[in-house]
């Protein structure tokens, strides 16, 4: 890091920025130290604890007002801790529920999002809302980090597969891999575009599975955790050769149930654990996936 004046104090030590200040707060934010209501110092007395300039401040808050975590911010009074999102009442479909929570998502200054799924079908229909948010101007992250969990094309899947019996020359294994790399290259495709159009930093990454996920799972921001089960159903299908009798999964009817940092001891943990999770599968036991 290039370390400029305006990074360095009096004193030759290196003053936080705006990020670093933005990181803190939202911490003490999801500690339970700052609770929905309660209102944040004034900016400058935070600038007289982080030892920066008001500016700095502003920004730091201006970021934290950009996720959420902040209401009623104006230059008269300091703002508020906004009141966690209501819970839904219940669960939707995975396609229903999926696009207007990445849109939320999206509006972030820094995006992360990681899934662990059977094919990357649902997520690359549901990026369609926050990249048509983007091109209209609605919204500009600075940056896109996307990785995902796709199984492995040299495993034996649980599902889909020929209710006869698996195998690498299945018929039904071999239309899911064309899917599975299809619906990857457009997802990819559709993203890095906005590197392009927009000027936005994107990285999306793949690893592979070895094994069948038995659950859709979606991480937005480590703030959020969405979670569907694939249903195993029998089912046949015409793949121009005739008609194929399988075992398989219908992803985007599946419920989404989500779990949100901000709504309580028990969704804060489900989300850490599931971050947890697959941060360790990312780092351990998958290997490097390239789309055929």
């Amino acid at each position: 890091m290039v370390v400029t004046q305006e990074n360095v104090a009096v004193n030759g030590m290196r003053r936080l920025g705006p990020q670093e200040i933005a990181d803190t707060l939202r911490e003490r934010i999801r500690a339970g130290d700052l609770k929905a209501g309660d209102r944040l110092p004034t900016q400058a007395e935070l600038a007289e604890e982080f030892g920066v300039e008001r500016g700095t401040v502003r920004q730091a808050l201006r970021a934290l007002q950009e996720d959420g975590l902040l209401s009623n911010v104006s230059k008269g009074s300091p703002p508020r801790i906004a009141a966690p999102a209501p819970a839904r009442s219940e669960p939707q479909p995975t396609m229903v529920g999926l696009a207007p929570r990445l849109t939320g998502a999206f509006a972030a200054r820094n995006v992360r999002i990681d899934a662990a799924c059977l094919t990357a079908e649902t997520l690359m229909l549901a990026l369609g809302d926050p990249v048509r948010a983007i091109h209209e101007g609605r919204i500009r992250p600075e940056s896109i980090d996307v990785r995902i969990l796709l199984p492995s094309r040299d495993i034996n899947l649980a599902f889909p597969i020929s209710v006869e019996g698996g195998g690498d020359d299945d018929p039904v294994h071999q239309r899911w891999l064309a899917q599975r790399n299809a619906q990857g290259h457009v997802l990819q495709h559709n993203l890095r575009a906005l590197r392009a159009s927009h000027g936005i930093d994107v990285r999306v990454t793949f690893r592979a599975l070895p094994f069948t996920p038995p659950v859709k799972l979606y991480l937005l921001n480590g703030t959020e955790a969405l979670i569907a089960y694939y249903m195993v159903t029998r089912r046949a299908e015409d793949d121009g050769t005739g008609p194929l009798d399988m075992y398989d999964v219908l992803g985007t009817e599946s419920l989404l149930f989500s779990f949100e940092h901000l709504s309580g001891r028990r969704d804060a943990a489900f989300v850490e654990q599931s971050q947890k999770w697959f941060d360790a599968l990312w780092e351990t036991i998958t290997t490097d996936l390239t789309l055929s």
